[in-house]
């Protein structure tokens, strides 16, 4: 992905990917980037977007280490839903996936649309 933005940094890409996984020894793997494909690696969580420091500062809050799946997904969900509130560019829902090691949980969250 970051060879990809790297190649085609003048057009047509201009996003802000966050990459997430899970390594061979089941340990999380949460990787950013931005336009031209310059890396961030975290241990907790990463944000990206139109939003970020909304996003940001409701990670802070809410985010702790070792949360369930479903505690994981409301804190995400809360986060998100809080950052498309504050910045009209940044849509009306998303797609959240919470990756386990057995399991992958997808819901599908809609914001305000107005």
């Amino acid at each position: 992905m970051s060879t990809t933005l790297y190649e085609k940094r003048f057009g047509p890409y201009f996003v802000q990917p966050v990459i997430a996984g899970l390594e061979a020894d089941g340990t999380p793997y949460l990787c950013g980037m931005d336009s031209i494909g310059a890396m961030e690696t975290a241990k907790d969580f990463m944000v990206a977007g139109t939003a970020p420091e909304s996003l940001m500062g409701v990670c802070e809050s809410l985010w702790r280490p070792d949360l369930e799946p479903e505690e994981l997904f409301e804190v995400a969900s809360q986060a998100l839903l809080s950052g498309q509130d504050r910045d009209c560019l940044s849509g009306w829902g998303a797609v959240m996936y919470v990756i386990c090691e057995d399991r992958i949980i997808a819901r599908e969250l809609k914001g305000r649309m107005d």
